[in-house]
């Protein structure tokens, strides 16, 4: 097997990569991500206030009505590849920070290979606590460190911005970010570790780039998200304790196994 093939289906990687995946969306659809995305995506290119605003139809005119349709729509054509590619160095700057803390972790996780299993019972009671925190039920976990410089808004700022972001960690993804840290703790190696990060930032990424190619419509979604971002929050905290639990009980060294054997006997096409 090629070692492309044999980092992804090494351990239990098959299992936590999707997670991973699943916890970054959650990230992003957090109370503190998700309110902020225009103002990200704002800063990112350069845009004016009242450039968003006017791109989500609240801008009056001479008038004082607010903008059309057809003008809010006007705006979001000659501004959406600007959009795009600022929030792809916006991503590009934190998946840098993330990739390279889960590659340090996971050479961690390696170094200390003898010792998996019971670093992965003290590392899921961890997992346990960072979801209920993500649920607002431990205090004292909802610090972020707060940067009083940044860039100049616009592309060449962009990728700065996102490592500020990685560096700085809202409160609401610190929880699920660290979780993941810890699956690529136990994942062992660094190629491993840096590929789970990456496919959180997939998670947390990529819908940045689709609200800014369907920004209009994702105004409306944002609204109902943030209505219900109890349930986003709960269902988030959930999942994490249940990895926890099955960390903590040895259920997932156990389907780590059954992943092993099952990769064993794949065979790719190339």
């Amino acid at each position: 097997m090629d070692p492309i093939g044999t980092t992804v289906l090494t351990g239990s990687l098959l299992l936590a990569a999707p997670l991973a995946l699943a916890a970054g969306l959650v990230s992003f659809l957090s109370p503190c991500v998700l309110p902020l995305v225009p103002g990200y995506l704002s800063y990112v290119t350069g845009m004016s206030g009242t450039q968003v605003k006017s791109s989500s139809g609240d801008v009056g005119g001479s008038g004082g009505g607010t903008a059309t349709a057809a003008e809010v729509d006007a705006v979001l054509t000659t501004r959406r590849w600007t959009m795009v590619t600022g929030s792809a160095l916006f991503i590009a700057g934190f998946t840098v920070v993330f990739v390279a803390v889960g590659g340090f972790i996971g050479w961690l996780g390696d170094l200390f290979i003898e010792y998996t299993d019971p670093i992965t019972r003290v590392l899921g009671a961890l997992t346990i606590v960072l979801g209920l925190a993500f649920m607002g039920l431990v205090p004292g976990f909802a610090r972020q460190f707060r940067f009083t410089w940044l860039p100049k808004a616009g592309l060449a700022g962009a990728p700065l911005l996102g490592v500020l972001f990685g560096l700085g960690w809202t409160p609401c993804i610190g929880p699920t970010l660290a979780a993941v840290q810890s699956l690529a703790f136990v994942e062992g190696g660094a190629g491993r570790g840096m590929l789970l990060s990456l496919f959180y930032c997939i998670g947390l990424g990529l819908p940045f780039v689709l609200a800014a190619l369907a920004y209009r419509r994702a105004l409306g979604a944002f609204a109902w998200l943030r209505r219900h971002t109890r349930t986003v929050t709960v269902a988030g905290g959930l999942m994490l304790v249940l990895v926890g639990l099955m960390m903590v009980s040895g259920l997932w060294t156990e389907l780590t196994i059954v992943m092993q054997q099952w990769a064993a006997d794949f065979q790719t096409v190339i």
